[in-house]
């Protein structure tokens, strides 16, 4: 099992911050803690960078001995060739992506229309595309989308937190996409109680202190010999100030990497 974390890990590093955490940071940092993988996920910052700030960032993983991935949104076929041509330029063999409601309001069919379109770049490119469980879109279509693709360049990055606000339960979502899933996310969840009794909030946990059943997780994605990476995420809530909010971030990253470690020994 790779492991590793991606940008939503420090999601507070680089967002409400006093000095942001540039991206080249964030390589080293995945470096520091021993990381297998750095996944670039939703940080539009990679979009201003050239063909030689991208070299650069490859070569600083590489002399690390980080493999990058990239994550962006949306199935459109121009903007996955734009999000292709800056993953092969990472030499990123993963782009993470999601089907986003407008296209899975339009059904299965306009889905897998999209997608196909995209599939020969993603072959000549040696780039898998891995499609999010997310709410915008049912489990259950997203598997079957895949399946009808039918390419070994398409499959499901699983992080089955993500289907709770569709009120479909995550161990359902790991049994329909386990076998398919070719980058998993992971994160601990919970719901809380609001204050005054009024309603509950979905929100992140540190690992093992919420819902997330991890080894049934990692039990069912890396059954049959299956080998995505396992990037660590949060849904954390700010906590007032930036030194409260990225020390708690900072262990939670701690607590997930040493859970998939002792799983993984």
């Amino acid at each position: 099992m790779d492991i590793g974390i991606g940008s939503y890990a420090l999601f507070w590093e680089w967002h409400e911050h006093p000095q942001p955490l540039p991206i080249d940071a964030m390589i080293d940092r995945a470096a520091e803690l021993g990381c297998d993988v750095f996944e670039i996920c939703d940080d539009p910052r990679i979009l201003a960078y050239d063909a030689s700030a991208l070299r650069s960032l490859r070569d600083r993983a590489h002399d690390q001995g980080v493999q990058l991935q990239l994550g962006t949104r949306g199935i459109a076929p121009d903007h996955l060739a734009r999000s292709i041509v800056i993953a092969q330029a990472l030499e990123a063999r993963v782009l993470r992506s999601m089907v986003e409601r407008d296209d899975a309001d339009r059904g299965l069919d306009h889905v897998v229309g999209r997608l196909r379109q995209s599939t020969p770049a993603l072959a000549a490119a040696g780039v898998t595309l891995a499609l999010e469980t997310y709410e915008q879109i049912p489990t259950t279509m997203l598997v079957e989308a895949v399946e009808l693709l039918d390419t070994p360049q398409v499959g499901i990055c699983l992080d089955p937190a993500n289907v709770v606000a569709a009120l479909e339960l995550p161990v359902d979502a790991i049994a329909a996409a386990a076998r398919h899933t070719v980058d998993l996310h992971v994160k601990d969840f919970a719901f809380a109680r609001q204050q005054g009794w009024v309603g509950f909030t979905l929100s992140g946990a540190r690992m093992g202190d919420g819902l997330l059943d991890l080894e049934h997780e990692l039990a069912a994605v890396y059954a049959d010999g299956r080998s995505p990476a396992a990037i660590v995420e949060h849904w954390l809530p700010w906590q007032g100030d930036s030194e409260t909010t990225v020390g708690l971030e900072r262990d939670w990253t701690d607590a997930t990497l040493a859970a998939l470690r002792a799983s993984a020994a």
